[in-house]
Parts: structure tokens; C-alpha cells; sequence
């Protein structure tokens, strides 16, 4: 008997214990009594006591929480395991991945509503207006580097010495580098993190911006500005997809579409810059006579400044929590879901509001992740792996949007972007340079024309400009600390003249005939004299790199057609972002095309300066919010896994429609207006009525 009674009492505790430790991790824990007569111990009670107390701990009476404090959140792999016992599953590695990859898509479907839920429990607050200004500079940035090029180009092309060719090159190399950024990079902010990336890319353009107003050759000016368009590139998808994964459902398309507004603000500031900075030659320093900084090297560096402010502060901000959950970090982004719900209910006057949620659907991992020991191989070998790696489930992103599941959206969504990249950014450019060409028609109709002048023994000390002198004599002149602007020189004879210090700009020695003349320190190189006869004529001391003169040269109404171009997109802001959730993305994205492709034609009439200013800001203001939906729905259409990539490719597909549309619309320039108004009107027409039929995303959650 003693023996059994033994057994008996071991496996009453063994019960006891089992039934203790179910009742502890239910989380209501209550002293267990046995009644059964075979055990009294004097210390239970008090095991009990102390057992219930650390039990309890950070719970009141009531069983709840104490406000910010952590409480051990079970993982999902615990669970799990519960499950398992009850009916043991078969191990993943002997699953079809077929049945994995359909496994995972059930738990992201529960996992977007749950999410949508624990999002609307946050609240919109402090912490999104927080990380919408940090992001908002991060979009200014982009805005900002769009119109640097076109701004310093008059300057640069005469501080570099640039011919046509290389000006239209360092126009087209930032497209091309945003082109390769936003494919490179949104790809990988979907394996490595949002805000990961969006540090990288971020920290590539403010360093290469900064690197660019130093450098004096234009080889290396141009390298830089590449490097640049590929990091402020690579920004633009992550910013969209990182803020609308802390926006709910019903804030989602109105507060992406203010976000938007940066875009507009970083043009504004470009051109304001522009107009303070670069016209003030002094605004700059010279070390000895090749190195020069001049003011547009200083607005290049000012125009860094808001990428540099959106890196600092984005140092102090959280990863997504939704990408957190897609790659089965739970208790991250628990606490970060937390940190936004207790930051909005604290800045509402609310800190007793507890946080409820704990536990979140996490869904099944399925890639595969390679880890490599420090042992294994040499460390080149071992990056070469994990970038090899990456770089391979970032092409298995890409090819993801076109399986058939998001094919037919992925396609036409790409002609949208595309049609509306081309004619865009094509008659961005088309406007400053039509507003140019009625100026350089306006002022060659003021020419002076001078025939058959016979000049001797006298001296030109001052600026000759916008004249013609045709089979003119000039014998034992002087030519001395002058300037030639837009001087031609036909047929004429030039006989033992001096010309000192010459500075010349558009001046040109056509047919002439130069006897024993002598040029000392002038920029009239050899390319300047076409057709000239050069007899006993010496060059001294020729003047190196190129000269210009500030207050000349630069049109400050190229400056205020940016500013007004960018300040006209306001009115289209504010009213797609206020009816961005009553129309719908569709409704939004296909009126605006329309309504820009009848601007278009409008644009016939525009033969003067202010014709072409008003409708060019006409246009700007009408297409503003097509490209605001744009970016909404792109985001909204696909996975969290897959968000930054798909937004990648469509955004490179973009800036390719740039590149396309900058070099055609531009080539027609003074030749007709026909073909890029017609091109313009018929590329909006057709992307607007192909987003009628893509899908309608304003009432579904983030996937």
C-alpha cells in the first residue's frame, strides 16, 4: 500500500503540475487545492501566493495592462506548437511549395484585415504628421533634382565650355539614373526594409550632390549627377510604399496625395534658389586660375540641403511594421505598432488608452535564407553569396508582377505611367524652350545691320551686341577690355589691328580677311574665324576655359516659368486630395488625362511669351492629380512583399517616357508646334481611357 500510495501521489502532482502550468499560460492562474486527501503541504500556500504574484505582474485587478508595459507576446511559433501536438503536421521540407506559397497567401489575407484593424485602434496622429514631414523632404529632394540640371545648364555650359551635345546629355543622365534607381533600389527595399533603403538611397544622392558642385571637368560633373538621379531614383517608390503602410483604409488616398505636395514644394524651392543664388556671380571664390566656384556651384550645393535634413530625420524613425510581419519579425513590429498608438493617444490628451492587441498574424516563410558561418570561405566570398542572393529574390519580385495574377494591372499600368511620362516631362521641357525661342526671335528681330564701314585708327573700348557688319575695313584699330555679344563679321578686312582682353559670346569671323593682326589674351579661337583668310596673324596668351557675364547671360524668366509651373500644381493638389476617397482612384486618374489632353490643344493658339506661360501652368495644374492617383493606386494594387518593387519598375518605365519625350519634344523646337501638341494630346487621350479599366482599390486593405 505504501508503494501505490506513493505512485498515486507522484502522479497527482503530475497532474497537478500540468493542469498549474495550462492555467498559467491562459493567463488566469489560480492556487490549485488539492481535495483528493493524500497531500498537505504547510509552504503551498505561499508557493501559490508567490506563483500568482509573478503571474499577475503588470495587470491590475480588472486584468489589465499596464500602459507601456511589455508583456512577454507570445510568438506565433508558439502556437503553433500547441496545435502540433493535438495533430502532428508534416515537416515543411517535405511540403509541395505550392501548398506553402497557398499557406502563406491565406495567413496575408488574414494578416491585411488584422493589420487594417490594429491601424484604425492606432489612430491617425502625431506620429504619422511626424514621419510625413520627414518623408515629405525626402519627396522634395526628388522635385528638387529634377530641375537643378535645367537651371544651371545656361551657366555650366560657359564655366565647362559644353557643346550642344553635352548639354543635352547631362540633361537626359539624371532621367536615366532615377531610371535604374527606382527598378535597383525599390526592389531591394522589399528584401532589406523601407527605411534601410530609403537611408541608402538618401545618403547616395546628398553625397554625390555635394561631390558635384566641386568638381571642375564636366566627365566627372556628369558621373556625379548619374550617381545622384539613381539615389534620389530609388527614393521615390520607397517613400510611397513606407508611408501608406501606416495609414488606414479610410486615410490612405488622401494623405498619400498631400504627401504628393513636397513634389511641388521641392520646384518651388529649387526655382526660388535659382533666382537668389545664381545671378550673384560673386557668391562664389577662385583658386588661382583652374579652379572656380562659381554661385551655381552653390546653389547645386543648397539644393542638397533637403535630402540631408530628411536622412537626419529619419535616423529617429521606426522600419515598417508591415514589412516587419511579411518577413516573421513579430515582436518588432508589435512594439513599433505600439510606439504609434501610444504617440497618437498621448498628443490627444488620451495616455490611459491602452494598446490591446497581442498577437498578429504572421505570415508563412517560405524563402530561402542562406546563412553563411564566419568559417565558411573568405569575406569576399561570403558577400559575394548574400548579394548573389538577394539580388536573385529580387528578380523573382520583378518576374512576380507579370505571372498572371497581376499581369494584365501591371501592363496597363505601365502604358499609363509611360503616356503620361512622355507627354509630361516632354512639354515640361518643350514650354521653357518655345519661351526661349520667341525671345531669341524677338531679339534677332532688334539686329543692327552695318555695310561696307570703313573704321581706322580708332579704339572700341566698349560691348558690341546683337549686330552685323557685313564687307566692312578695319586698318591699325584697336580693340581693347571689350565684349562681343552676338557680333557677326561678314566679308570684311581686319589690317594691323590689336584686340586685348576680348571676351565674346555668339561671335562669329565669316569670309574675313586678317593681315598682320595680333590677338592677345582673347577667347577668339580658331573655331570662331569660318572661312578665314589669316595672314601674318599671331594669337598670344589665348584666354583658357570659358567666360561669361552673369548679368547677361541668364534669363530670369526661365526661373520664374519654373516657379510658376510648379506653383500652379496647387490648386490640383489640394482638390485631388480632398476627393481622392469620394471619386476613386480611376475616376481621378482618367478625367485628369483627359482634361490635360484638351490643354493641349489650346496650345496652338500660344504664340507669345505669356500665352505660353498660362498654359503651360494650366496643364501643370490639370495633370497634378492624375499623377497623384497614379501613385495611390500603384501602391494599393500590390503585395506588401512586392509594393516597392512593382512601384520600382512602373517609376523606371517613367523615367524612361522622360528621356523619350525630353528628346522629341525638344528636336521640334522652332520647327513646328504641330507634332508635339498632337503627340502630347494623343498619349494622354490613350492612357486615360485605358485607367478606366483597371481595378478601383479605394475600399480594399493593404495586402
Amino acid at each position: 500500500d505504501g508503494y501505490r500510495n506513493t505512485n498515486i501521489y507522484q502522479g497527482g502532482r503530475a497532474a497537478n503540475q500540468v493542469s498549474d502550468d495550462f492555467r498559467y499560460q491562459d493567463g488566469n492562474y489560480e492556487g490549485y487545492a488539492p481535495n483528493d486527501g493524500y497531500y498537505r503541504g504547510g509552504d503551498e500556500p505561499a508557493h501559490e501566493e508567490d506563483a500568482q504574484s509573478d503571474v499577475t505582474e503588470g495587470h491590475d485587478e480588472d486584468d489589465e495592462v499596464y500602459e507601456g508595459e511589455y508583456q512577454g507576446i507570445p510568438h506565433p511559433d508558439d502556437i503553433k506548437e500547441k496545435q502540433k501536438k493535438r495533430a502532428p503536421a508534416v515537416d515543411d521540407e517535405y511540403r509541395d511549395r505550392a501548398d506553402l506559397m497557398a499557406e502563406r497567401m491565406e495567413d496575408e489575407e488574414q494578416l491585411a484585415h488584422q493589420y487594417e484593424n490594429i491601424i484604425e485602434e492606432c489612430g491617425h496622429g502625431r506620429f504619422q504628421w511626424t514621419l510625413f514631414f520627414v518623408l515629405g523632404l525626402a519627396l522634395m529632394a526628388d522635385g528638387v533634382e529634377v530641375f537643378v540640371v535645367g537651371f544651371v545648364l545656361p551657366s555650366a555650359e560657359k564655366d565647362m565650355c559644353l557643346s550642344s551635345s553635352n548639354k543635352g546629355m547631362l540633361g537626359l543622365i539624371v532621367y536615366l539614373g532615377m531610371m535604374v534607381g527606382a527598378v535597383m533600389l525599390g526592389g531591394l527595399a522589399d528584401k532589406l526594409g523601407r527605411k534601410q533603403c530609403l537611408i541608402i538611397s538618401l545618403t547616395i544622392n546628398a553625397a554625390f550632390s555635394f561631390l558635384s558642385s566641386f568638381v571642375q571637368g564636366y566627365g566627372f560633373f556628369l558621373f556625379c549627377r548619374l550617381i545622384c538621379g539613381l539615389g534620389i531614383g530609388g527614393s521615390l517608390p520607397i517613400v510611397f510604399a513606407y508611408f501608406s503602410e501606416f495609414l488606414s483604409r479610410e486615410k490612405r488616398g488622401e494623405h498619400l496625395s498631400w504627401l504628393c505636395m513636397f513634389w511641388m514644394i521641392g520646384g518651388i524651392f529649387a526655382s526660388a534658389m535659382a533666382w537668389s543664388i545664381i545671378p550673384h556671380y560673386g557668391w562664389g571664390f577662385s583658386m588661382g586660375t583652374k579652379y572656380h566656384f562659381h554661385s551655381w556651384r552653390v546653389f547645386v550645393l543648397v539644393c542638397s540641403l533637403p535630402c540631408i535634413a530628411s536622412l537626419v530625420a529619419l535616423k529617429f524613425m521606426p522600419e515598417s511594421p508591415r514589412f516587419l510581419l511579411e518577413i516573421g519579425k513579430h515582436d518588432e513590429a508589435w512594439m513599433i505598432l505600439k510606439q504609434v498608438h501610444d504617440t497618437n493617444m498621448r498628443a490627444k490628451g488620451e495616455p490611459e488608452r491602452v494598446f490591446t492587441v497581442s498577437y498578429i498574424k504572421t505570415p508563412k516563410q517560405v524563402d530561402e535564407f542562406i546563412e553563411i558561418q564566419s568559417s565558411t570561405g573568405t569575406w569576399y566570398q561570403r558577400w559575394l553569396v548574400r548579394i548573389t542572393t538577394t539580388f536573385k529574390q529580387v528578380w523573382d519580385n520583378v518576374l512576380y508582377c507579370l505571372t498572371a495574377q497581376y499581369r494584365m494591372n501591371t501592363l496597363m499600368l505601365a502604358v499609363v505611367w509611360f503616356t503620361m511620362a512622355l507627354s509630361y516631362y516632354g512639354l515640361i521641357v518643350w514650354f521653357p524652350d518655345m519661351i526661349r525661342y520667341f525671345q531669341e526671335e524677338a531679339y534677332e528681330s532688334r539686329v543692327k545691320i552695318f555695310d561696307e564701314e570703313e573704321v581706322s585708327h580708332f579704339t572700341f573700348n566698349f560691348t558690341l551686341e546683337n549686330q552685323i557688319h557685313k564687307n566692312g575695313e578695319y586698318r591699325k584699330d584697336k580693340f581693347i577690355g571689350m565684349k562681343f555679344k552676338e557680333v557677326r563679321f561678314e566679308d570684311s578686312l581686319f589690317e594691323e589691328c590689336y584686340f586685348e582682353d576680348v571676351t565674346s559670346s555668339e561671335t562669329f569671323f565669316e569670309n574675313c580677311t586678317i593681315i598682320s593682326t595680333v590677338f592677345y589674351n582673347t577667347d577668339l579661337y580658331e573655331h570662331k574665324f569660318i572661312n578665314c583668310r589669316l595672314i601674318n596673324t599671331t594669337f598670344l596668351e589665348e584666354k583658357e576655359g570659358c567666360h561669361m557675364d552673369f548679368e547677361e547671360d541668364n534669363d530670369f524668366l526661365i526661373y520664374l516659368v519654373s516657379f510658376l509651373g510648379s506653383l500652379s500644381v496647387l490648386p490640383g493638389n489640394i482638390i485631388s486630395a480632398l476627393l481622392m476617397d469620394k471619386i476613386g482612384r480611376i475616376r481621378m486618374i482618367g478625367g485628369s488625362m483627359l482634361i490635360s489632353a484638351v490643354c493641349c490643344f489650346f496650345l496652338f493658339f500660344g504664340n507669345s511669351e505669356s500665352a505660353m506661360i498660362g498654359w503651360q501652368c494650366l496643364f501643370c495644374g490639370a495633370s497634378i492629380a492624375a499623377w497623384n492617383a497614379l501613385d495611390v493606386i500603384t501602391v494599393e494594387l500590390y503585395p506588401t512583399d512586392k509594393r516597392a518593387t512593382a512601384f520600382g519598375i512602373l517609376n523606371g518605365l517613367c523615367k524612361f517616357g522622360a528621356i523619350l519625350g525630353n528628346s522629341i519634344f525638344s528636336s521640334f523646337v522652332g520647327i513646328t508646334k504641330v507634332v508635339p501638341i498632337l503627340l502630347a494630346s494623343s498619349a494622354l487621350v490613350g492612357g486615360g481611357l485605358l485607367a478606366l479599366r483597371l481595378p478601383e482599390t479605394r475600399d480594399q486593405v493593404l495586402m
